[in-house]
């Protein structure tokens, strides 16, 4: 394509946008709309998924070691373990170690742990982490085979649930958002299908002086692009600052060391890039899909 008829196309799509007038407006502030609830969710969910992976990644397994193993076959028995497929480290701690974290665990009912300090109850344990957080029940298992593994914990039950969990989350999330987009793609889409309505007559005599279908259509992706960036200008500024606000009054609020917010810098700006893509990506392709369905010369 020649650069001189790019220009005309791009002017061509740009007439177009103020052509249509009151649809344009509309069709923008529709597209502005389903991008700020595209734009919040996608942050809402990135921020689960972080959370859901800081669970999963403190997810551990608690190896109680048999008391009537001397030091060598306790260091044999973190060998094998640490052999085992799957596994990523292992950490020996000594059961003073685990009465000192029981007492911090317990807060102030953990006091009363401390008048076991002389004759402590208490297993040295191995902490096992797994290479991936969904095979730390096949890691378990293994672990539960080997001699001198005396009881081996992972919170099965509440580790599986919270597997589950997240992936039905990350499942509902991606559909709600996908859906979102199809809403903003089907007004485009109606946007330009009625100026491609409007215009038919015109269409008819380009097509007659010899114009061809793709010189035709060019105008219309134009538009479609510049109908999803415009769209997507008030949103990345509503994000943007609303992120920021939530950020910096936020972060140092949280307690839990598994709820962390995703830094404003480079998060914010990429996020902004993303719903930037996504205008001009849906716009394109409603044009796209007005064109291929009602532009008939």
């Amino acid at each position: 394509m020649k650069f001189r008829t790019f220009l005309r196309h791009m002017r061509e799509g740009s007439k177009n946008i103020f052509r249509n007038g009151w649809m344009t407006v509309a069709s923008v502030g529709a597209v502005t709309t389903t991008l700020i609830l595209v734009g919040a969710f996608i942050a809402l969910m990135l921020n689960i998924n972080q959370m859901a992976t800081n669970i999963e990644d403190d997810v551990q397994v608690n190896v109680l070691i048999d008391p009537t193993l001397d030091d060598e076959g306790i260091t044999a028995l973190g060998e094998q373990i640490a052999e085992i497929d799957g596994v990523e480290s292992v950490t020996f701690s000594s059961k003073d170690e685990q009465l000192e974290s029981l007492v911090e665990s317990m807060g102030e009912d953990g006091q009363a742990w401390q008048l076991f300090e002389q004759d402590n109850p208490l297993n040295h344990a191995y902490e096992v982490y797994a290479e991936e957080p969904e095979q730390t029940g096949t890691v378990a298992a293994s672990i539960q085979n080997l001699e001198g593994a005396q009881e081996v914990n992972y919170g099965q039950e509440v580790v599986q649930q919270l597997f589950d969990f997240n992936q039905y989350a990350r499942y509902i999330g991606l559909a709600l958002i996908i859906g979102l987009l199809f809403t903003a793609i089907f007004l485009i889409s109606n946007t330009i299908k009625i100026t491609i309505m409007a215009r038919s007559r015109e269409i008819g005599i380009m097509k007659l002086v010899g114009a061809t279908n793709g010189f035709i259509r060019w105008p219309f992706f134009i538009e479609g692009l510049l109908l999803g960036v415009l769209g997507s200008i008030i949103p990345i500024a509503v994000i943007m600052t609303g992120y920021y606000y939530l950020y910096h009054n936020l972060s140092d609020k949280i307690s839990f060391s598994f709820v962390e917010i995703l830094p404003f810098n480079p998060f914010a700006w990429q996020l902004s890039l993303i719903i930037l893509l996504i205008g001009a990506t849906i716009g394109v392709w409603g044009s796209v899909m007005s064109v291929r369905k009602f532009l008939k010369v």
